[in-house]
């Protein structure tokens, strides 16, 4: 059983794809229990005393449809890792024109969807921080994990959450389609990788009538 290094690197990436989309989707997940299932994307913050209060929150499909993007996409690429780990034990080749074709197109769908979560996150948590610091009772978004929040929300790690959310997110996609363009150029261009090019001679004889060379 002999496993490229392209293969492993498949392997290998389409893993981190699928852990960060699990993390990504826990994260989320977290943060909403904090706040008592809403979702804090886009919200208002007031001062409350010495306390934070939030004042308006967001449409929780917000943080649904983020949560529900990551979870389908780690679904996709464990599924695919299965397969690819299967198809080495087995010696199987994989590399034909109609997979990297299938598996492009997925990948563009992927990028397009994690692009609209990515800026979800970005601009969600812009307002958010934005709405903390102008009360003034903080000087930046991470230390309002440490101050009070009205009502008793547990909001020790909401930022943080969020932060890794969102870098997470912006990262899963880049080996996924980097790896999927990789695999398109240079698929026919690694000896013995597809077996493209000795599966055509040998059929090229077979219709001649003459014997292939070995």
């Amino acid at each position: 059983m002999a496993v490229s290094a392209l293969q492993l690197g498949e392997l290998a990436l389409y893993g981190a794809a699928f852990l960060c989309g699990v993390v990504c989707a826990s994260a989320l997940t977290v943060t909403q229990g904090e706040f008592g299932g809403q979702c804090i994307l886009y919200g208002s913050v007031d001062k409350n005393i010495s306390a934070l209060a939030l004042s308006h929150f967001s449409n929780i499909s917000l943080c649904y449809f983020v949560a529900a993007i990551s979870i389908l996409i780690a679904v996709y690429c464990f599924a695919v890792l299965l397969y690819g780990i299967y198809s080495c034990c087995m010696d199987e080749r994989r590399w034909d024109h109609t997979w990297l074709t299938v598996n492009l197109a997925v990948s563009a769908v992927i990028l397009f969807f994690l692009l609209v979560s990515a800026c979800i996150l970005r601009v969600g948590m812009d307002t958010l921080c934005s709405s903390i610091l102008q009360t003034k009772l903080v000087k930046s978004c991470q230390e309002a994990q440490h101050v009070k929040w009205s009502p008793q929300y547990n909001a020790v790690r909401f930022y943080d959450n969020l932060y890794s959310a969102e870098a997470l997110i912006s990262s899963s996609f880049t080996p996924k389609v980097g790896l999927s363009q990789a695999c398109m150029w240079l698929g026919d261009a690694v000896p013995g990788h597809i077996g493209k090019g000795s599966g055509k001679s040998h059929q090229n004889h077979v219709r001649s009538g003459k014997p292939a060379i070995q």
